[in-house]
């Protein structure tokens, strides 16, 4: 995407790139946030929260938004192992103008795994320039 926020159409999908799980990072999380996760369960939830944050970031550094107003209806669905590959993508739901030169954007985000499995979900508004 970067696009205008009138350039934004809904049902436009973005991709966000992609992470592998590292088995060493994936330790020193579950030691540093996690103690007790068994690494043979999988990436924590709020590891795969933080996999996600970190490729939104990257994708976003070009785009006009100015705002994250709120990230909510958080779903996971599992737990990746280390060595897995995550890909993410995010879709544009609705999209509404606010004023003068500005636009909010409703969007689904989502990881999913190397065989297109959902891991996790959630739903983002944002502000845009117009």
């Amino acid at each position: 995407m970067p696009a205008p926020f009138d350039e934004i159409e809904i049902g436009q999908v973005v991709y966000l790139g992609e992470v592998r799980v590292d088995a060493r990072a994936l330790e020193a999380f579950i030691a540093a946030f996690a103690p007790g996760w068994p690494a043979e369960r999988g990436a924590p939830d709020a590891m795969v929260f933080a996999i996600w944050t970190r490729l939104d970031a990257a994708s976003v550094i070009n785009w006009p938004q100015t705002k994250r107003l709120g990230v909510d209806a958080l779903r996971w669905a599992r737990n990746p192992p280390a060595g897995e590959t995550l890909r993410g993508r995010m879709t544009v739901m609705g999209k509404d103008p606010v004023g003068d030169g500005k636009g909010i954007i409703i969007a689904q985000h989502d990881l999913l795994d190397e065989a297109g499995r959902l891991v996790f979900s959630c739903l983002t508004r944002s502000v845009f320039a117009r």
